[in-house]
């Protein structure tokens, strides 16, 4: 499988969100290659998006967590929650655009055994169903932000289309504080699949189009 060309993630953050689904993570380090099919992403978009880091950001700030976030889509941008559990995140749009698409969720397909020894449990379903565990199932630290994905270590290979009639769509989780942008219906599931982080917010939407900016 071919890693994802750098013009996949050029394009509106909302529809490389959707046709994130069915690609595949990949991570190769000193333990070994782990990997996992996306089964739920998130949409962030920029300064206009009150759930989004780079909200009302025009520019980059040296050395401020959202720095790589203004660079051409195509890039890892990994940050920290809680002080101890990263998130990873695929930086899209033209650079100094700032939009991000975290992953949720992964379906794991390669290296379960190294998955299982960095994560401490033996369950399938609980190796990368959340955006901390797959991280942590994948080895991917903050030393990963700002790598390129579309070649080297850490990269997004071409998976299979997931149809519209296999996707549900619902507002993103955990970002009540974004206001009337909480219930912005851009986070994107694989419907049927057992690895997703919750089932909290189901609700199987129509797939929509990639609204105004």
């Amino acid at each position: 499988m071919p890693p994802l060309p750098r013009s996949f993630y050029l394009t509106d953050t909302v529809a490389v969100a959707r046709e994130l689904l069915g690609q595949v993570l990949v991570h190769e380090s000193g333990e070994g290659r782990t990997a996992g099919v996306i089964v739920e992403t998130e949409a962030y978009r920029g300064r206009t998006d009150a759930a989004c880091h780079s909200c009302k950001l025009d520019a980059p700030r040296p050395g401020h967590r959202t720095e790589v976030m203004f660079r051409a889509g195509g890039c890892a941008y990994v940050y920290l929650i809680y002080g101890m559990y990263c998130c990873f995140n695929v930086v899209t749009g033209p650079e100094g655009v700032a939009e991000a698409v975290l992953i949720r969720a992964l379906e794991p397909i390669e290296g379960l055994g190294v998955m299982r020894t960095r994560r401490g449990v033996e369950g399938e379903r609980q190796l990368c169903s959340g955006p901390g565990k797959l991280c942590q199932a994948l080895g991917i630290t903050r030393g990963e932000n700002g790598l390129d994905l579309t070649s080297g270590p850490l990269r997004i290979l071409r998976g299979k289309s997931v149809p519209d009639s296999e996707i549900a769509v619902t507002p993103r989780i955990n970002v009540d504080y974004a206001g009337a942008d909480a219930l912005l219906p851009y986070r994107f599931i694989v419907k049927d699949s057992h690895f997703l982080s919750t089932r909290k917010a189901r609700a199987a939407n129509r797939c929509p189009g990639p609204p105004d900016r």
